[in-house]
């Protein structure tokens, strides 16, 4: 072999595996927290790091607590799907049932957040990202027809954006073909959005009144849920979980053993635990990167 191409062919080895190393724990391996479940989404991470996920076909809302023990939290749970703390405590979940965005205390009483759009229904909220610095809560709503609901057809066609800021809704983007997965960066500047009809992750800059801008394309690939680590990374699910530095540039992939990754999020007592939800299935594996906070 030519010894550039040997060289090279080390460099890339040596950085692959620097990036391994920087996101997965040394040693680290899945751990099935169950497969008891039909569909799992939505986990999401309290203060203590405590994680709360979804069996959407099953109408309930799981606890998974920093001890490893695994209890029902709530059902029936409006056939959540995201969920989402904010800064109070507050569990804010897409409650696809009757096409609302709830907000829920840890007494499980409800509060209906929004429930339409200029008089037209919801889709069916998908997921949500709470902004750590200003509360506003960014959602997607998509449509995807379940077999629960009585409509056949959504109230509009426009698949997309919102933001819930001081008791309003607004429609922030509508050019998606089906817009799902989103999280925001710790500091409240940055939004990303995926268009899994479209194999698209956007980025956007959060301006000071809760609406967006500067567009612009983060990575050709579409994505079920995402999170964000403490160096700035994207995780994407799907085939498994991908994961993407600030750049925009592909620097992992994480195989699970299900047909399909729908979520994923970092709890336990450190924030050093990725949660993920799989199919019939929920796992753990231990990071040597931390939820971005």
């Amino acid at each position: 072999m030519n010894s550039k191409i040997y060289l090279s062919t080390l460099l890339s080895i040596s950085i692959s595996l620097a990036c391994t190393a920087q996101i997965v724990a040394p040693g680290a391996q899945l751990q099935l927290v169950s497969d008891q479940f039909s569909f799992t989404e939505g986990p999401a991470a309290d203060a203590a790091g405590n994680v709360f996920f979804t069996d959407q076909p099953n109408n309930r809302i799981w606890k998974y607590d920093t001890n490893g023990k695994l209890s029902i939290f709530m059902e029936p749970a409006g056939r959540a799907n995201g969920l989402y703390f904010d800064q109070e405590g507050y569990l804010i979940a897409c409650a696809d049932e009757q096409y609302e965005l709830w907000r829920i205390d840890m007494d499980k009483q409800v509060q209906k957040l929004a429930v339409n759009y200029k008089d037209s229904l919801f889709n069916g909220p998908n997921d949500v990202w709470v902004s750590p610095s200003s509360g506003a809560i960014y959602f997607t709503d998509p449509y995807y027809q379940r077999d629960y609901w009585e409509r056949t057809s959504p109230d509009m066609q426009d698949r997309a954006l919102y933001v819930y800021r001081d008791g309003q809704v607004t429609r922030l983007d509508s050019q998606f073909k089906q817009p799902n997965g989103i999280i925001g960066t710790p500091d409240g500047k940055l939004l990303y959005v995926a268009d899994i009809g479209d194999r698209k992750i956007y980025r956007y800059t959060i301006q000071a009144d809760g609406t967006l801008a500067d567009k612009q394309l983060f990575a050709s690939q579409g994505s079920d849920g995402m999170t964000i680590d403490d160096k700035g990374n994207i995780y994407l699910t799907g085939k498994g979980i991908d994961v993407y530095n600030p750049a925009g540039q592909k620097i992992e992939h994480i195989d699970i053993p299900a047909n399909w990754t729908a979520n994923v999020c970092f709890g336990g007592t450190d924030r050093n635990l990725l949660f993920i939800t799989a199919s019939e299935k929920a796992f753990t594996l231990k990071m040597a990167v931390k939820e971005g906070r």
